[in-house]
Order: structure tokens, then sequence, then C-alpha cells
């Protein structure tokens, strides 16, 4: 049960299965949740972006607006954690997610006890966001720049569009440049996200983080994949 203490987490569904927007409510509003929702894609990016939330579970498959649309538009203004619910689970629906900002994802064939902890996961990278390492300098790669203070990251003179998540694997891959980084250890550097070390996930979050940068995975220039191991960023003039 919640602690009553503590200030209840806002979270918006967005979804026109009302039976399971009844459930998600039911099972999360003990548990410290303050739960609404909408029922077509239209209504909920009006919501989505009329007040504040800590967290949107938002599907593809919506009418007035499919959830890939609203997503796209929303991130144009707001960068609040969003767990995309698919309804077979396939990689295609989870990599355009991802694309466009998702922040995690899930089958509609989920538990409750799953839900929960990839939401705990989304908002507590989003509440430690904004202190977490602000003294920390600037990271150079080539014509990389991370701000970890900032949470902000610049390919030549482009800023880079990234989830929460995505500059999270990006930083610690900067912190590390030219040093390979296995899957367990970007799993740890991705804040509790709840993961077995052999979901394949990562390496979607990793090929949607290499697309932002422009990159080759045949030949690349910043992010280089060690079959079986795991990743590093190329440092310039080093490697």
């Amino acid at each position: 049960m919640a602690d009553p203490t503590e200030q209840r987490q806002r979270l918006l569904i967005i979804d026109d299965d009302r039976d399971l927007c009844r459930l998600i409510k039911d099972y999360l509003e003990p548990l410290g949740y303050e739960v609404s929702a909408a029922y077509n894609g239209a209504d909920g990016l009006e919501r989505a972006l009329a007040e504040p939330w800590n967290a949107i579970i938002l599907d593809v498959m919506l009418p007035a607006l499919n959830g890939f649309e609203v997503l796209k538009r929303l991130r144009i203004k707001s960068n609040v954690p969003v767990l995309m619910l698919t309804a077979r689970g396939e990689e295609t629906d989870r990599i355009a997610g991802l694309e466009v900002g998702a922040d995690d994802y899930l089958p509609k064939t989920f538990s409750t006890r799953e839900l929960l902890a990839r939401l705990r996961a989304v908002t507590r990278r989003a509440s430690t966001a904004a202190t977490h390492e602000t003294k920390t300098e600037e990271i150079v790669v080539g014509d990389l720049r991370v701000s970890p203070a900032t949470r902000r990251a610049v390919l030549g003179d482009k800023t880079l569009s990234l989830t929460a998540l995505e500059f999270d694997l990006l930083a610690c891959l900067a912190r590390a440049r030219g040093r390979v980084k296995s899957r367990e250890e970007l799993v740890e550097a991705i804040a509790e996200r709840n993961y077995d070390v052999f979901d394949r996930s990562i390496d979607v979050h990793v090929w949607s983080l290499r697309k932002k940068l422009g990159d080759d995975p045949k030949r690349p220039r910043y992010i280089r994949t060690y079959r079986s191991v795991g990743y590093m960023l190329i440092n310039p003039g080093v490697d």
C-alpha cells in the first residue's frame, strides 16, 4: 500500500479499452497513483499537454489519432515519461515507438507487477534527471558533446532528440569512450530498469540511439558493436 504522507504520482492512460483502463486504475491507485484516462488519441494528446503528469501509458492502436502520432506531437512540447502498449509486442511496433520518443513499452499481455516495475523505473529516471550529475562537465568525443548537467547531447551543430533512456545510454558510453561497455553495465546505467541481462530490448535502444546519431553499424563512426559482449563509443584519434 502507498504511504499516505507521500505525494501521489499523476498517471494518464490513453487507451480505448475501458476495461483495461479500469483494471490499471484499480491496481495502481492503492499503490500511490492518481490515475486518469482518455479513450482516443486526440483527447489523450490534449490532456497530456494541458496538465502535469508523472507518466503516461499510451496504446498504439487508438481511434482519432494513433499512438505513434500522439507521441510524436507530444514530444515537441513535453519530455514526460511514456510507456507504450503494443497489441502483440512486435519488434516493429517497439522500434517505431522508440524512434518517436517512447521511454519503454509493454505488450498488452503484461502482468500488473511488470507494469508497476517498468512504470516505477521510468518515473524514477525522470525524477532524478534534473539533479543527477549537475556538477559533471561536458563530455566531448569528436564532434559529439554530451552534457550530463543539462541532459543535452549535440552532434556537430545539431541537438539530438533523445529519450531519457537513450541519453543515459549515450552518457554511459561517452564516459567510457574507447572502452567496451558490456550489456550488463549498460543495463545498470539505465537506472533500475528491471531488465534481465539477456533481454534483447537493450539492443533495440542502442539501435535507436545509433540511428539518431546517423551511424552505420557496418561502418560505425560512433558506436561499435562487440558481438556477445557489448558496445563501445569510438574515441577518434585513439581507436
